[in-house]
């Protein structure tokens, strides 16, 4: 399994809204410590982890000279920009037993439009509870040989033993159905004749 690696440095507790170009105030906390450590993550590397690995990334914190491991366990967002604010990481051991929600990525799809199929999304992550060394960083599923009216249900997973699924036994995640068809509506173009001027009566002295 690919190690994730992110960098923390050290930040300064503000009462003052952290502003620093490249970076994002975060905050790091667990693994026997009582107390939040105040940090900041670079930006890029950070909305790799997150573009690949989904929010609840586990990632290996560098900090100094320490190493640990832990996993994204809040982000907060501008709420109109929806740009990334704030970053929560929970540092825990291997052994350490956490829930979790998985992001489910699809393959496929292309095979499934080209039977005038589509992949209908009902929920994109499945909620597990298990050991850190083992909980990966989601799951993958290939559609292209589904049939209409198939269902991705918890079967169609293929998890460690170890660990639970904290959804319903029935929850369906996605369904293949039938592609809708696109329907041009005509739109008559209806051209405006204008009135014809009415001449007032002629008045004769």
């Amino acid at each position: 399994m690919e190690q994730v690696i992110l960098n923390a440095l050290e930040r300064t507790a503000s009462n003052k809204r952290f502003n620093e170009d490249g970076f994002i105030a975060g905050v790091m906390y667990g693994d026997g410590s009582t107390d939040a450590t105040s940090v900041k993550f670079e930006l890029v590397p950070l909305r790799k982890i997150l573009a690949k690995h989904g929010s609840n990334a586990k990632v290996l914190v560098k900090y100094g000279e320490e190493e640990k491991t832990g996993f994204i366990k809040e982000i907060q967002r501008h709420p109109v920009t929806a740009k990334i604010t704030h970053i929560d990481v929970q540092l825990v051991s291997k052994d350490h037993e956490i829930k979790m929600q998985l992001p489910i990525a699809y393959k496929g799809e292309e095979n499934l439009s080209s039977q005038r199929l589509q992949l209908q999304v009902q929920k994109p992550e499945i909620d597990v509870f298990g050991k850190m060394a083992i909980m990966p960083d989601g799951l993958s599923i290939d559609v292209s040989q589904m049939a209409l009216g198939d269902s991705i249900t918890i079967k169609n997973f293929d998890l460690n033993k170890e660990i639970k699924v904290m959804d319903k036994e029935d929850e369906v995640y996605a369904s293949i159905t039938q592609m809708k068809e696109e329907v041009e509506e005509e739109v008559e173009e209806v051209v405006a004749t204008p009135e014809a001027a009415v001449a007032e009566p002629e008045v004769k002295a």
